[in-house]
């Protein structure tokens, strides 16, 4: 398991956005960096979701949160450009995104995928995230030391039959996160690296494994420091990486 003993101030001040916060590692991620001093803009596709986690923030005394509804498949560009102008409107800055959000799609061979399906899981996994990022990034580039987390896999680094859509999604996720990361370092307070979460109690997991017993698995919470790491001052001359969330630590 990764382990870093993150600071309790260490994202204080910051404005960071989490995709799929409604649940899951999202939500976990969302909890961890309000802990730590982060204000976070929840993004999901279900408003019930965020505001059930708006609220326990709140409970916990953590700085106001934001709630953003969206629908990673349908979004289009006006909708990212909307986000941005509300975002910089109220916070003028962004300090992180954590991509968090994806979808499984379903396990079949490539020869029998079904097309809309794979447009689908390109469009949530790969394409919403690079329009997300690309059109915060005037916003990103306004902090002193911003990070960008994509959430890759293990079957988006070395392929396994019948992982289809999803695990070139995450080889694609892969590329883009390297490539963008090239183009920033040096000339920007930008970093952009990736985490494998790798088998974590999740609902996708359970999806994808019905006959794996869940309790084997780490919760969402146990692998959090991965997450806290990357997204604070400490990995500040971290960039172009992919770390696993279960690997060894930092610290």
């Amino acid at each position: 398991m990764f382990t870093y003993d993150a600071p309790q101030d260490l994202l204080s001040g910051r404005i960071i956005l989490v995709t799929g916060a409604g649940d899951g590692i999202g939500k976990a991620a969302a909890h961890a960096y309000a802990a730590h001093g982060a204000t976070v803009i929840l993004l999901g596709r279900t408003l019930e979701k965020l505001e059930q986690v708006y609220d326990e923030l709140e409970a916990e005394g953590y700085p106001q949160p934001a709630i953003v509804p969206m629908n990673l498949e349908t979004a289009a560009e006006h909708d990212y450009i909307e986000l941005t102008n509300q975002l910089e409107e109220t916070f003028g800055r962004l300090d992180g995104i954590l991509h968090n959000a994806s979808i499984l799609g379903v396990r079949t061979s490539l020869e029998s995928y079904d097309p809309i399906i794979w447009q689908q899981v390109m469009q949530v996994n790969v394409n919403a995230p690079f329009l997300l990022t690309q059109t915060l990034m005037p916003l990103l580039r306004r902090s002193d030391d911003a990070s960008v987390i994509f959430t890759s896999s293990g079957v988006g680094r070395k392929g396994r039959a019948h992982w289809g859509a999803y695990a070139v999604s995450k080889f694609a996720t892969e590329g883009m996160a390297q490539v963008m990361a090239d183009e920033l370092e040096n000339i920007s307070s930008v970093r952009v690296n990736c985490i494998n979460p790798g088998a974590t109690r999740t609902a996708m997991r359970a999806y994808a494994y019905p006959a794996e017993a869940p309790e084997t698995n780490p919760t969402p919470e146990q692998i959090m420091p991965v997450y806290l790491y990357l997204m604070g001052s400490d990995s500040s001359k971290v960039n172009g990486q992919s770390l696993d969330a279960q690997g060894d630590g930092a610290a």
